[in-house]
């Protein structure tokens, strides 16, 4: 396929604006701003979109519009004058490619907290508390609205200032579309009841935007059209609030939603995660572009370049979003280009992203490392001055990013590989089917490496002779972990690691304790399997809660599966020892919190989960070899400058060692340690 018949690189005009392809990055809220100002790290995630060849990239996830409606998610702060000159650099930085820049605007109203911001009291249609946020919101007052109408004007003629090609309104989860819904809505007076007079808010907002910009300033919308949920807001409501819309002069574009928010569940199904259906409300979005015959743009886990090439070519939108697949991979449209589709970096459902924005950190890919590093990382891997000879030992995600990134470096690399398939751990978590797609992590690296040359070399358990057997300049360490159990009293011997579990090395049978004292996916995962295996399973954390090294969006299927497994979920408690008494094994339980008397669990086994012990044997044995001796001056790491030192000057080769064989922590941490070290090498 060309450029001149594909579908997805076609130009579609939008009021005056032409936007140069199919393709956007819808609005969300990375978490990147200082103090509600899009500083020079969220400008430049965006600029990397831009030099990626999207058409449009929609800032903020939402931007506030007034001071009490507190940044939930480090929100910009649309309601502050500063915030213009910061938007006009970015969006002036994105038009030198030729890329769209707009803006999503909204007030929070239940959906944050009244401890954020400036403490001002949380506000809604009615007093209805959003679970996922845990406020309880007081009822809007007259006032409160007038001046919210006010803010919304006088944030769009901010944005206008900016430099902005237009805004969007956020209605679904929202203050606006809080009016429109029966759940949220409650009100007997002028703007509760019918749906005119539900309306009746976003049309003052509308309004007073409109005038405020005038006309040719493109403002559009992304709103909930069904709420999916029996007592909220209806699909044949939804349709209609999107057709008073399309044809209220007010609004240039409708940006599609299905479901409802307020809690985790619910957000599940709107932004669907890995095991979940891909894009699940596409031909929903492509009815309300038929019912209102009118602009409509779409995001929900169109994660791929086939299914988005298909909603623009059978009708069903008119720009499609491809916002976790651009943090994935911000060249997407570059590569569709250059003919290049399978080179795109896959997302792959992890959500890792999400997660930590709902957990209170930043938007981060779990296997694009340089997403939000632009300023420090580039995306394109330059070549070094000199060409090296080098060994990477393991062909896990660490591995296989190292070896990539030494490769497109200019180096000479050899890859040695303990099994006969590449992965690592990689291979223990897609055991569990509904997350099988975190094989596109492995599978797009040996892909990439088949296109560099790299040699893998499997089945070879290496010892130090093995390396240095290819003269190496440089020695990569990247032999990951083994599962470890945690300290117990006694019977260490008698558990079994979630490991052999995932592996299917041990059948899960009878009745299950699983200890899990790491909080991560790996404990949750066996979990899963157990008690899809049918075991009678009781799941035991230290911790307040359960998994708290996982966040929300993943937390659901997990939970989902407890629920309809009944899995007894036991919290505050740690296994102290275990002895086998007959066919079974007692394992002893106690608290972090009292001094009381243990309890016991009589089961068939008892399933431990306690991260990994770093496998380092071989880096030990070619530690003193090397011209660093293994060490690494962490000032020069960070400045982004050469950070091995020479305190061996017999030394024969750098060494490095990286991801778990460092220690027990996860799959972004192992992918950013090999690019940030052999970016520099």
């Amino acid at each position: 396929m060309t450029a001149s018949n594909d579908p997805l690189l076609q130009p579609y005009q939008l009021k005056h604006l032409t936007l140069k392809n199919r393709i956007m990055s819808t609005a969300h809220e990375p978490a990147y701003s200082e103090e509600g100002m899009p500083t020079d790290r969220y400008r430049l995630y965006h600029l990397e979109k831009a030099k990626g060849g999207i058409a449009l990239t929609m800032t903020a996830g939402s931007a506030v519009v007034s001071p009490d409606s507190p940044p939930a998610f480090g929100n910009l702060h649309a309601y502050r004058d500063e915030i213009v000159p910061w938007l006009k650099k970015l969006a002036d930085d994105c038009h030198e490619y030729g890329t769209a820049v707009m803006i999503q605007l909204t007030h929070l109203g239940r959906r944050t907290g009244w401890n954020r911001g400036d403490w001002l009291p949380v506000l809604a249609p009615s007093p209805i508390r959003e679970p996922a946020h845990r406020a309880f919101p007081k009822e809007a007052e007259e006032w409160d609205i007038e001046r919210i109408v006010a803010d919304y004007a006088s944030a769009a003629q901010r944005m206008q200032a900016a430099g902005l090609d237009g805004i969007e309104f956020e209605a679904y989860g929202h203050l606006m579309d809080g009016f429109w819904s029966p759940a949220t809505n409650r009100r007997d007076d002028e703007f509760g009841g019918s749906l005119e007079n539900r309306m009746r808010f976003s049309t003052m907002v509308t309004e007073a935007v409109r005038k405020a910009v005038g006309p040719d300033f493109i403002v559009g919308i992304r709103l909930v059209a069904d709420e999916d949920w029996e007592k909220g807001l209806s699909r044949e409501e939804g349709v209609e609030i999107a057709s008073r819309l399309a044809r209220s002069g007010t609004i240039d574009f409708l940006n599609i939603i299905r479901g409802h928010i307020d809690h985790d569940a619910s957000l599940n199904k709107v932004i669907p995660i890995q095991g979940m259906p891909a894009s699940p409300h596409l031909d929903f979005a492509g009815e309300v572009r038929a019912a209102t015959k009118f602009p409509v743009f779409h995001a929900a886990r169109i994660s791929d370049v086939a299914t988005a090439r298909h909603a623009i070519a059978e009708g069903k939108l008119d720009m499609v979003g491809m916002t976790r697949a651009h943090i994935a991979d911000p060249h997407i449209v570059k590569k569709i280009m250059a003919g290049e589709e399978a080179r795109i970096r896959p997302c792959v459902g992890a959500t890792y992203c999400l997660d930590r924005i709902y957990e209170g950190g930043e938007a981060l890919c779990i296997h694009n490392a340089a997403t939000s590093r632009e300023a420090e990382i580039p995306h394109d891997i330059a070549k070094a001055q000199l060409s090296r000879k080098a060994v990477v030992i393991g062909a896990g995600p660490a591995g296989l990013e190292a070896a990539r990134v030494l490769a497109e470096r200019g180096h000479k690399v050899e890859v040695l590989e303990a099994t006969s398939q590449a992965g690592g751990q990689v291979n223990l978590l897609t055991r569990n089917p509904r997350r099988k797609e975190m094989v596109g992590i492995i599978d797009w690296r040996l892909s990439e490496l088949e296109r560099l040359g790299v040699n893998i070399h499997y089945d070879v358990y290496a010892g130090a002779d093995d390396v240095l057997a290819f003269e190496p300049d440089l020695v990569i360490v990247a032999t990951g972990g083994i599962a470890q159990s945690p300290e117990l009293d006694a019977g260490e011997e008698l558990v079994t690691s979630s490991w052999d579990i995932l592996a299917g090395a041990i059948k899960p049978e009878g009745s299950v304790l699983l200890f899990d004292d790491n909080g991560g996916h790996q404990g949750m995962s066996a979990a899963e399997v157990i008690a899809n295996a049918g075991a009678e399973l009781e799941l035991v954390s230290p911790e307040r809660f359960f998994a708290p090294e996982m966040g929300g969006m993943n937390h659901v299927p997990y939970a989902k599966t407890f629920a309809e497994r009944n899995v007894r979920v036991t919290i505050n408690i740690r296994l102290k020892s275990v002895r086998r008494d007959g066919n079974s094994l007692v394992a002893t339980l106690g608290s972090d919190f009292s001094e009381t008397t243990a309890t016991e669990r009589r089961v068939s086994q008892v399933v431990v989960e306690h991260g990994t012990m770093a496998n380092a044997d071989l880096y030990l044995e070619l530690k003193p070899m090397s011209r660093n001796l293994g060490a690494v001056n962490y000032d020069a790491l960070i400045r982004r400058q050469p950070p091995l030192p020479v305190r061996n000057d017999e030394g024969r080769f750098d060494l490095i060692r990286i991801g778990d064989a460092v220690s027990s922590r996860n799959i972004h941490a192992a992918i950013y340690d090999a690019l940030r070290y052999c970016s520099l090498l």
